[in-house]
């Protein structure tokens, strides 16, 4: 895709917390649960494997590991015989599954401040994640992504949460709306149809990130006056939510957060990123090398990791190569030998 310049989000807009342990609250596999035991009697089987227990789903402020999460998710959609269950769940997504942070984006006055909020607020839900929201030719984007590449496939949590947060914006907002474009992670499955009616919009797979692109228009159109005390209110419930699982971050996961949003669809540069984080470019230099890194080794770290996730799954060099930002195949060619080498980003 050909993208033009973009602004870049507050960073009050970009959330990524890595605890020791990637986490996720029990209770958002409950509708799993519910489609399984309609299809089928291994609900009990399926979660027993994973280490859990259906008792554990019934505590809302309980957590288990992501990877369960993501594993048993996948396997639910095998289970099931449905390959866009997570999509298919994603269309029954209501506000209050995610709590005071549903009810802050359907009181919001914009399509726009509820994606601000949603980005802000994620990881109260989850951790291990990175959200953002950022303006690109005029429209706003709204990206997802888990930061763990370990985690691996993650086809319905992706679609499940870019179909939920789509559903958000229908229930909330306007029943007809829909995306200018959405986009994927993963590679293109082999029946698109189910994805392409839920979705409404063209849709783009293999990309560094799940998007929705939200048309400038629709984003900043009035639907309410907010209710300013009520939303304070929340969004200090929220805060204190997600007050047990917060921790200082380090310069080089908030520099990584960012380089996974806009990887792809703007030069990352050292002066651009200190901007964002509200320091200058010497300073962010400085506490990237006492943390015993760079921007060059970060932006090669992801590249390095998304290239060899993409080429394992035999997607074309071309291809590869648009995705990570680079001009064509030959100079990722020379960057990946770049990598087996001396360690230098063509």
């Amino acid at each position: 895709m050909a993208f033009g310049a973009l602004k870049m989000a507050s960073a009050s807009q970009l959330i990524s917390r890595l605890p020791a342990i990637a986490s996720i609250r029990a209770s958002v596999l409950s509708p799993l649960v519910e489609q399984i035991d309609r299809r089928s009697g291994k609900t009990d089987l399926l979660l027993a494997s994973h280490g859990l227990l259906r008792s554990q789903l019934e505590d809302p402020y309980a957590m288990i590991p992501m990877a369960r999460y993501i594993a048993i998710f996948e396997e639910a959609a095998l289970i099931t015989g449905e390959p866009s269950l997570g999509a298919r769940l994603g269309t029954l997504f209501k506000p209050s599954d995610i709590g005071p942070i549903g009810v802050l984006f359907s009181i919001s006055g914009t399509i726009r401040a509820g994606f601000e909020r949603l980005a802000k607020y994620v990881n109260t839900v989850q951790s291990a994640t990175s959200s953002g929201v950022f303006e690109e030719n005029g429209n706003l984007v709204w990206s997802y992504k888990l930061e763990d590449t370990r985690m691996w496939p993650r086809r319905q949590d992706s679609e499940f949460s870019v179909a939920a947060s789509c559903q958000l914006v229908r229930s909330c907002f306007a029943k007809s709306w829909k995306p200018i474009e959405v986009h994927f992670e993963h590679l293109a499955p082999r029946d698109r149809t189910i994805l392409e009616r839920i979705f409404r919009c063209p849709l783009v797979f293999g990309e560094t990130a799940n998007r929705i692109i939200v048309s400038g228009e629709d984003a900043a159109r009035v639907y309410r006056h907010e209710d300013a005390a009520l939303a304070a209110v929340l969004e200090r419930h929220v805060a204190d939510l997600g007050g047990n699982t917060d921790h200082a971050e380090t310069t080089a996961e908030q520099v990584r957060t960012l380089i996974g949003i806009y990887l792809g669809h703007k030069p990352i540069t050292l002066p651009a990123l200190a901007e964002e984080l509200r320091i200058s470019a010497r300073t962010l230099q400085r506490r990237l090398s006492e943390e015993g890194t760079s921007l060059r080794d970060l932006v090669r770290e992801t590249r390095q990791a998304i290239a060899a996730k993409q080429s394992k799954a035999h997607v074309q060099k071309s291809r590869i190569a648009e995705v990570l930002g680079y001009a064509d195949s030959t100079v990722l060619w020379r960057a990946q030998k770049g990598w087996r080498g001396d360690g230098s980003d063509g």
